[in-house]
């Protein structure tokens, strides 16, 4: 009996005996079906007939000459009913007609190729970062976790909560993953679930940039996006509309990474050694940005068991709960939260550093132009901790850092000069948009404002005691965080047209009347772009590195042009 060349693909693979069969068989089959021996129950015989099968594959156990008889057996049995039959193996029987035999193992010499991306998760290398670091007398070494298949760090705890999901029957086949996620952990899903055929919805924040959507719906997920600027609890927020979607679709499962325990241990397993390998066992400091926790507590665990004097340090964005804030929204991706994850264990964690919006962002952007490394914003804030770390540190120390992603997922965001200075992250040279609010007057607040629930009566009482004429309607108590704190607008000549129509308005929240939000103006673009703004409005809000905190009105800008 001969062996064929590999032809078209099967359609049904019958599985004989206690065994997992190669992973190219699986994913050629469109159905897996499983036999405990060589005789066929009944039910499996009327699953295949019942799928007019182009091709029945059978495969055994390799190596187990007893499990490789009874596929053998089944596959005969299988012929005898008419059906199409493929048996592989690397014993071939003697005898039976009709069987096509292919070989269940490759006996050609060996090829360095993968059997899938999946495999090549892990094993990122480390890279000097000598130019940035420059003047410091540490050495400064990034891993780099965007050169997983994937693209980011959050591909190895995906594959292990996956695993785990399946080995605990928590996953059946065919079944959907659900999960709330600012992209990177989606993304790595996404491919766990394309090469295992899983269905994918996706929870994301809407302040994800939008090239992170389009990436998780080119891998064939579903995505919905739900408001920033709302609690954990709150039932529009990201997580409470991921536990809603996994109780309504059927076979559904979420890994929650912010409480499954294969998080932290996917990089106990894997990424902590690395580093202690790839440092022959120097690293002193561990630099890593905390979001799930994941990360920062599985690689400490492992580092501090190797020895309990390296310091483990976390690079937070300022305003989250990791480094004493309250959760109030900032603007980087992926990492910091407003509520402390189960996945993270602060007892391992020796210092958290926060990061500024501002900071995080231009760290990243110098990153990359002088050391050619696209890193993506969460990467910059972990680079500037580091940074303010070796500060402290003499040639004797190695402080190892983690880059997250890559920053072809912020494109649109932390590389468009244009968004950064929308948000007043970059400053054009001349007069700008900051120069006009300094000229407002320094008698006024930094930023007048009113809250949802200020009756309209007190909202004009305000306007007129700092004498303004539009002010922003606010979820929180200034300094505000981000622009997502700002819930609407009112103006003047708008509350008096509404007030004489209907003095009822008076008593009712301004919640209930406002306009939306103002358009906004970076602090540092030029006035040329303040002009073009305030011709299509009235007014305009201004930030300055993403905290809203002035408003500009014609009259402001007519009295800065004038000189008076």
């Amino acid at each position: 009996m001969t062996f064929e060349a590999e032809g078209t693909g099967m359609r049904l693979l019958v599985v004989v005996g206690e065994t997992e069969p190669p992973e190219r068989l699986v994913v050629r089959s469109d159905r897996v079906l499983r036999s405990a021996g060589p005789e066929l129950e009944p039910q499996l015989l009327a699953d295949v007939r019942a799928h007019i099968p182009e091709d029945v594959a059978v495969v055994g156990a390799p190596g187990r000459p007893d499990v490789e008889a009874a596929a053998a057996a089944a596959a005969a049995e299988l012929r005898a009913h008419g059906f199409p039959v493929t048996l592989y193996t690397d014993h071939p029987p003697a005898g039976p007609d009709g069987l096509r035999i292919r070989a269940l193992t490759d006996t050609g010499p060996a090829m360095e190729v993968a059997d899938s991306l999946l495999d090549l998760v892990g094993n990122t290398p480390l890279v000097r970062l000598d130019r940035v670091g420059k003047r410091l007398d540490c050495h400064l070494l990034a891993k780099c976790e965007f050169l997983n298949g994937g693209g980011s760090v959050k591909d190895r705890p995906a594959v292990a909560m996956v695993d785990a999901a399946e080995k605990a029957g928590l996953l059946q086949p065919g079944g959907t993953l659900v999960e709330p996620t600012s992209g990177n952990t989606g993304v790595g899903l996404a491919i766990v679930a394309a090469r295992r055929r899983y269905r994918c919805v996706f929870v994301m924040p809407d302040k994800m940039a939008p090239e992170k959507i389009k990436l998780l719906r080119a891998y064939g997920a579903e995505v919905v996006v739900c408001p920033t600027a709302v609690a954990p609890s709150d039932p529009d927020s990201y997580y409470s509309v991921a536990n809603r979607l996994t109780e309504e679709i059927p076979g559904a499962y979420q890994p929650n990474q912010y409480r499954n325990p294969e998080n932290p241990a996917s990089h106990m397993r894997s990424t902590g050694p690395e580093i202690w390998r790839q440092t022959a066992g120097r690293i002193t400091h561990f630099v890593a940005g905390i979001g799930t926790g994941g990360t920062i507590s599985g690689v400490a665990k492992y580092l501090k068991a190797q020895n309990p004097a390296i310091q483990v340090i976390g690079a937070d964005p300022d305003g989250s709960v990791y480094s004493g804030g309250d959760g109030r929204p900032y603007l980087v991706e992926g990492i910091g939260e407003d509520f402390w994850p189960e996945t993270y264990d602060r007892s391992v964690v020796d210092r958290v550093v926060p990061v500024s919006d501002r900071d995080s962002f231009l760290t990243a952007r110098r990153v990359t132009r002088e050391e050619g490394m696209l890193i993506g914003g969460s990467g910059g804030t972990a680079v500037w901790a580091a940074l303010e770390i070796g500060k402290e540190l003499g040639p004797d120390h190695v402080v190892v850092l983690i880059i997250p992603d890559s920053g072809r997922g912020y494109l649109s965001k932390v590389y468009d000069d244009e968004w950064m200075s929308d948000y007043g992250f970059l400053s054009a040279l001349g007069q700008t948009a900051g120069d006009i609010l300094t000229r407002k007057g320094a008698g006024l607040p930094t930023l007048v404002h009113v809250h949802l629930d200020e009756k309209v009566r007190d909202v004009i009482a305000t306007m007129r005691e700092f004498e303004v004429s539009q002010v922003p309607v606010v979820r929180a108590e200034p300094p505000l965080r981000t622009s997502s704190e700002v819930a609407g607008s009112v103006a003047e000549r708008e509350l008096m047209s509404r007030a004489f129509s209907d003095p009822a308005v008076l008593d009712r929240p301004v919640a209930e009347v406002m306009s939306p939000p103002l358009p906004s103006v970076g602090l540092g673009e030029p006035v040329d772009v303040v002009v073009g703004a305030l011709d299509a409005a009235s007014a305009v809000l201004v930030l300055d590195a993403g905290h809203p905190v002035g408003i500009l009105t014609r009259s402001d800008l007519l009295a800065f042009l004038t000189g008076r």
